[in-house]
């Protein structure tokens, strides 16, 4: 790992646990490790997005403000997806200036942070398929405990259905399927 890597991880989890949300921290380290093994050629730029890609969360005032809103989208409202990718560019963008970064690293990490949620381009759909895996592996026990008392099983059902469905590569994909399966099964158990 190169320094600024290993200065944004400590960024990262510095964050993380100066509001009290420690449990975001593993997420993002294994979406970096998932980026590694999905491409172990990746760049300096994608692992940085990788493990700061949720950096928003940090920052934000309520700890499940923004996820637990009432709209029919719920979890996967554009809107709430824009905000928090755009907010979370911007903090890793501002973070990465003050380390003296390379402009065009930044510019990369910033627009591979700002379409983490929808993909695009190869990368993005790696860090986004990456984010998905993750996602399976670490945050279903919070779903599944937090969520579905505040938004109900359909929408946290939703929610699965679609980290599913965004993946991109089958190789992701193939990776998820039982922890999704594992998840809606004990979603309606």
């Amino acid at each position: 790992m190169t320094n600024l890597y290993k200065k944004t991880e400590e960024f990262v989890k510095k964050s993380f646990i100066n509001a009290g949300r420690e449990s975001g921290i593993k997420h993002l380290l294994r979406t970096a490790d998932w980026v590694k093994k999905l491409k172990p050629d990746a760049d300096e730029s994608l692992l940085i997005a990788a493990v700061s890609h949720d950096i928003e969360r940090a920052f934000r005032e309520s700890s499940h403000e923004n996820i637990f809103q009432d709209t029919d989208k719920g979890f996967m409202a554009p809107e709430h997806l824009e905000k928090h990718s755009k907010k979370g560019s911007e903090i890793i963008g501002k973070f990465l200036e003050e380390q003296g970064a390379n402009p065009e690293l930044i510019q990369k990490v910033k627009d591979l942070v700002l379409k983490h949620e929808i993909g695009g381009n190869k990368d993005e759909n790696l860090l986004k398929d990456a984010d998905s895996i993750s996602f399976f592996e670490n945050n279903i026990d919070f779903f599944l405990t937090n969520a579905v008392p505040k938004v109900g099983i359909k929408k946290v059902e939703d929610k699965f259905n679609w980290m599913l469905d965004r993946i991109t590569s089958r190789e992701a994909k193939e990776i998820v399927l039982p922890w999704h399966e594992e998840a809606i099964e004990r979603l309606k158990g």
